[in-house]
């Protein structure tokens, strides 16, 4: 009789689940069905009702917007007017002149930055150029989108811009052609140190392994490397397709790279090698730092955990979120965060927990103590939930706020404008340094043109100050609050002395990609980097380099798991 009911209870489970299922995708639907009409009726009455006049298209924007925000950040809805964006992230072409823009806060948009060898280039544009019409239409009060969307068009269309160019009364006409503006992927790559080659890859196209796969094979043939380092640095992802070929390059054929899995699990999917790679015993190392994410993850965390690859620097960003694009009304398309990916040890990186936010609705860091413990393909302890952590590990400087303050705004980038116009040439690119009298210069221009910056500082004694002349604590400490103050008071002088190297470190910078462009900035910052040194270190020392990707014995621990 016990058995009958248990029989009986378990036909009752089955048969009950799928109406049970069915039940809550009705409730679901009706829902979504009831939540709908109720936007389309407040949109109507807001509209017919409201006492201003209103935009629709930027107020439903606005409410697509704010509901797609309290999901994650790469979760997006792209219009159509906004598609090209998308199409160059995907395959890193536009059709245009070749340049980066930026907007002054006075008003106006200048050139920021041309593109060696794009038509911006060639014709003689330079940074500072600021953009006063395009083709008829006078464009000198327009924003960066407006203007941005004017210069770009059909390759061998023809473009005719006025500009004004700093320190010249006339301004100056150029017409050329738009050409297909193809950004390179490989920025720069060579041999470093002895026989150790070098490729910096700052994102991830649909030609992105075909463009590493080309120099990794001109370093192999015609300069004969023995070994190889592969910078990820500040490289923030982009094609998922593109990592899993590139490590197919360097590790057997049919071996999983990354596995994909989301809520709707047919669509799960295991990504492997399919081809026959390039070299799977060339000692690899790989730079990555905390602005490395999700392709750049992806291809990091699967030579680690294949344990065929050393990886130097700091620890990645530690986004594990997969996006593709779904296909709206009016040609619109929805990027959606549909899956988490999971590398080959089967840990995921991810570090930030959207799913579970705080109480004011900001976003938690998985803590390590949360983290699990996995074990590469030799047995090495690696773990997730944090990004990816180095095998040997560089700290890395913190930026202070001025210079934050010195990149972003307009003081550096004007000084160096000027100064330009008065050298017409400089040495070459690995080796020119801003001198002193530069630095001297570039400090008597920010006094004369009132560069001022925030101080976090400053801000927090303002607030601490203000909880203890709450608690009555300001009467017995106002000394010592009078005394922090004055040291925490902005002052130029006794600021820029104290950053002086990294200034002058800015300043080479921005002054040697006046002349040699993206290429030539990164060759010149790779002439004191850390990383870089101690990456010629490890491969130059084949036992060190075994050691470290060889299993932990007599209960050896992982370096990375002691760190944490």
């Amino acid at each position: 009789m016990k058995l009958v009911r248990i029989v009986c209870l378990l036909l009752l489970v089955v048969i009950l689940k799928p109406s049970v299922n069915l039940q809550a995708q009705t409730d679901s639907r009706f829902e979504i069905s009831k939540n709908l009409d109720v936007f389309n009726a407040l949109v109507k009455e807001m509209e017919l009702f409201y006492v201003d006049s209103i935009d629709v298209d930027k107020t439903i924007r606005r409410g697509i917007d704010g509901m797609l925000k309290g999901l994650d950040p790469y979760t997006e809805y792209i219009p159509e007017n906004e598609m090209e964006g998308l199409n160059f992230i995907t395959t890193g072409e536009y059709g245009g002149i070749g340049a980066y823009i930026r907007e002054r806060e006075e008003g106006g948009v200048i050139i920021a930055e041309p593109f060696e060898g794009m038509p911006a280039q060639l014709t003689g544009l330079k940074a500072g150029d600021r953009i006063l019409a395009i083709d008829t239409i006078d464009v000198s009060v327009f924003s960066n989108d407006k203007v941005s969307e004017l210069l770009k068009g059909v390759p061998n269309s023809k473009i005719k811009l006025k500009i004004q160019r700093p320190g010249e009364k006339k301004p100056r006409e150029f017409e050329f052609l738009r050409k297909q503006v193809v950004v390179d992927q490989v920025t720069y790559y060579g041999v470093r140190g002895d026989g150790i080659g070098y490729i910096y890859l700052q994102g991830f196209t649909n030609k992105s392994a075909q463009e590493v796969k080309s120099a990794f094979e001109d370093l192999k043939n015609n300069h004969h490397i023995k070994s190889l380092i592969l910078d990820l640095r500040n490289n923030g992802g982009g094609v998922l397709d593109g990592a899993v070929q590139i490590v197919n390059q360097f590790v057997p054929k049919g071996q999983e790279v990354l596995s994909t899995r989301g809520k709707i699990k047919q669509w799960d999917r295991i990504y492997r090698t399919t081809m026959e790679p390039l070299d799977t015993v060339i000692p690899l190392a790989v730079l990555i730092n905390g602005g490395s994410a999700s392709a750049s993850e992806i291809l990091s965390g699967a030579l680690q955990d294949l344990d065929r690859a050393v990886l130097i620097g700091q620890r990645s960003f530690g986004k594990g979120l997969v996006q593709a694009t779904r296909d709206l009304p009016y040609d619109g398309k929805l990027k959606v965060t549909m899956a988490r990916y999971y590398i080959p040890s089967g840990r995921c990186i991810q570090q930030l927990d959207y799913a579970h936010r705080n109480p004011d609705g900001s976003v938690g860091v998985i803590p390590d103590s949360l983290t699990k413990v996995f074990r590469t393909s030799k047995g090495r302890l690696v773990r997730d939930g944090g990004g990816v952590s180095p095998d040997f590990e560089v700290k890395e400087e913190k930026m202070p706020t001025m210079m934050y303050y010195l990149m972003t705004g307009y003081t550096l980038f004007d000084f160096v404008t000027d100064w330009v116009q008065k050298h017409p040439t400089i040495g070459p690119a690995e080796e020119f340094e801003a001198t002193d009298a530069d630095f001297d210069a570039f400090k008597s221009y920010a006094k004369a043109k009132d560069f001022t910056y925030d101080r976090q500082s400053e801000k927090a004694l303002a607030n601490l100050r203000e909880i203890a002349e709450m608690e009555g604590y300001i009467e017995e400490d106002s000394v010592l609050f009078e005394a922090l103050k004055v040291k925490l008071t902005p002052d130029l002088e006794r600021d820029f002395n104290r950053y002086k190297e990294e200034i002058k470190k800015l300043l080479t910078s921005e002054i040697v990609k006046r002349y040699y462009y993206q290429k030539g900035e990164l060759i010149n910052s790779l002439r004191n980097d850390k990383s870089l040194e101690k990456a010629l270190e490890v491969l130059a020392d084949p036992a060190l380099y075994e050691k470290t990707l060889s299993a932990p014995v007599n209960g050896e621990v992982a370096s990375n798991l002691l760190r944490r």
